[in-house]
Parts: structure tokens; sequence; C-alpha cells
């Protein structure tokens, strides 16, 4: 059984899957800080020093009732919130990857085209037909093994 175990998670694409999910969770890291680092406190500027992360819409009151400066002064309290910033904070995040993937695969289509492209090698040919019985011969033969004729 630990052989099979073995066998299966060595194979080609399970590791190939693996690598591809931990690269994607370290690129989603990267997309985060992205966009909570860089891209929304100038959008937050855009809109009048708005924090994004702080946008929500009170449902029902917490044992301290508001209104709430944060997001967490919100939760802390016990209020019920629809938090609408961070998904506009998700959203960017994801368009933010799917470009980056976008540009990525669009990269590698590339090399691989160019090298789809590329000339095959000249190979030299081995062999030629002799011409009185069209049989395919080495090229230094100087007689035909087929018809015995003489090549020039």
């Amino acid at each position: 059984m630990l052989k099979e175990f073995r066998e299966f998670a060595m194979r080609g694409n399970v590791v190939d899957m693996a690598v591809g999910i931990i690269m994607g969770s370290a690129f989603g890291t990267i997309a985060q800080s992205l966009v909570k680092d860089v891209l929304m406190p100038p959008l937050g500027l855009l809109t009048g020093g708005i924090e994004f992360n702080d946008m929500f819409v009170v449902l029902k009151q917490g044992v301290e009732p508001g209104p709430y400066a944060t997001l967490a002064q919100a939760q802390s309290a016990g209020a019920v919130t629809i938090n609408y910033g961070v998904f506009i904070n998700n959203v960017v995040a994801f368009l933010l990857v799917a470009v980056a993937l976008f540009f990525l695969i669009r990269a590698m289509n590339r090399l691989r085209r160019l090298k789809e492209e590329e000339p095959a090698a000249v190979v030299e040919p081995t062999t030629k037909e002799c011409r009185y019985c069209c049989s395919l011969i080495p090229l230094k033969a100087t007689r035909c093994p087929q018809c015995t004729s003489a090549l020039d």
C-alpha cells in the first residue's frame, strides 16, 4: 500500500499540481499585498480618503450602539455587518491575478509559437535513387545492389 501511494504521489501530474497550488498561493499573497498596500491607498485618496476595508453597512447594532468608525469597531461591538469594502478589495485582487496570469500565459504561448516556427534541422540525405531500377541505395554506392548497374 505504501508503494502504491508513493507511485501515486510521484506521478508527474500530482507533483505538477502541488507545485501549481503552492505557487498560486504565493502569487495570491503578492496580489493581495499589491491591492492592499499599493493600489487601494491612492484609490482611497481619490475617493476622499475612504478606506475600502472600512466600508460596511450595519444590519444590526452590537452590544455598544453605533455609529462605528471602522469595521474593527463594529465587529468588536458584535454588530452584524455587510462588508462590501472587503469584497471590493477581493474583486480587485482577483482581477489583478487574472490579468497577471493572462500576460504570463500569453508570453508562454508566444515562446511556444516561436519554437514551433523554427525551421527543422536540415538532414543530409544518406541515400539516393538508382536511375535504372528506382530502388534506394546508399549515397556512396558506385553500383546498384538491385540491378547491378554502374552508377556515376
